[in-house]
């Protein structure tokens, strides 16, 4: 690799800085596509002298897809990776193609890490996108909080600095990056707003909105740690709506959150939770509610009876 320069050195330390406030140890795992993203993640792990894997996620979307993995994985040893594996998934399942890529790849790499924290290349950008589809969905703080430097067993190290930097990086190493043709298809939402919407709130506001929603997850997340701390988290099968019923909205649904996942409940929305807490607050004997549930295509009912409520 050629010296690095001021993004991949810009890398380097939002990879070091990540690891002085959530590493746990001096070994840690990176996901790697072969993409500019994941590729500067490695590096960055490399030169900030952390002893590091790779897991190449194989989804078999595209013609080729084994060869591009296997090309990953021989980049990752080439520029120092101790070890670099590749992980061949059957994408199938609810959520569409991208929700089903999204499960079978974390699967996988839960199945393979072998309890070492797993890093994720996820940038400002991926940030920011996040925001915005959360925002167009109605899904409240939590989906606006964005995503976590950590949330183990996956760390973003990346999330304050923008892809333009990771390509910027590689080049300067001398390394070209997979160029992803599913990150250009106008069928999926993700990249429409990457590419569309973006750029024109970046064109209307004048610049800066990238990084001011990146802020605004950032901000949402204290918040949200701040209330999940206060919020009740019942665990049993049954849930007294007494327990629950004069607690503040925010606590309400928290609780319910919390009470739901431990049932099984899975990919809940805030109007999945609000359908649940009607059965709270706004009972007149109505029926169960259907949420999702812990496996592909299953449907979890919360009915109430006599002031209780249970889901199965």
């Amino acid at each position: 690799m050629n010296r690095p320069g001021r993004s991949a050195l810009r890398v380097r330390r939002a990879v070091r800085a990540w690891h002085d406030d959530h590493g746990s140890g001096p070994t840690v795992a990176v996901a790697l596509s072969g993409g500019a993203d994941s590729l500067a993640l490695l590096t960055g792990a490399l030169a900030a002298g952390l002893d590091t894997v790779a897991l190449v996620v194989d989804h078999g979307l595209q013609d080729g897809s084994a060869e591009v993995a296997e090309r990953a994985a021989a980049l990752a040893r080439d520029v120092g990776a101790r070890h670099a594996a590749v992980l061949p998934v059957t994408v199938d399942g609810d959520g569409g193609p991208e929700g089903a890529a999204r499960t079978a790849r974390y699967a996988a790499l839960d199945a393979a890490r072998e309890g070492l924290p797993v890093l994720l290349g996820h940038t400002l950008d991926d940030q920011a996108e996040t925001v915005l589809l959360g925002l167009g969905r109605g899904s409240g703080a939590r989906s606006l909080a964005g995503m976590a430097p950590w949330a183990a067993p996956y760390g973003r190290p990346l999330l304050g600095v923008r892809r333009a930097e990771t390509r910027a990086a590689c080049a300067e190493l001398g390394l070209t990056p997979w160029e992803d043709p599913h990150n250009l298809d106008p069928r999926y939402t993700r990249v429409r707003v990457r590419t569309e919407v973006l750029p024109l709130l970046e064109d209307v506001l004048g610049g800066g909105v990238a990084e001011s929603l990146a802020r605004t997850a950032a901000s949402l997340r204290a918040d949200n740690d701040a209330l999940d701390g206060l919020a009740p988290a019942p665990s049993g099968p049954d849930l007294a709506v007494k327990d629950i019923a004069e607690l503040p909205a925010a606590l309400r649904f928290r609780a319910l959150r919390t009470w739901l996942a431990g049932r099984g409940a899975r990919a809940l929305t805030g109007a999945h939770l609000a359908a649940v807490d009607a059965l709270v607050t706004d009972w007149h004997g109505q029926g169960p509610t259907a949420i999702p549930g812990g496996s592909a295509g299953r449907r979890l009912q919360v009915h109430r009876t006599g002031g209780i409520l249970r889901a199965w």
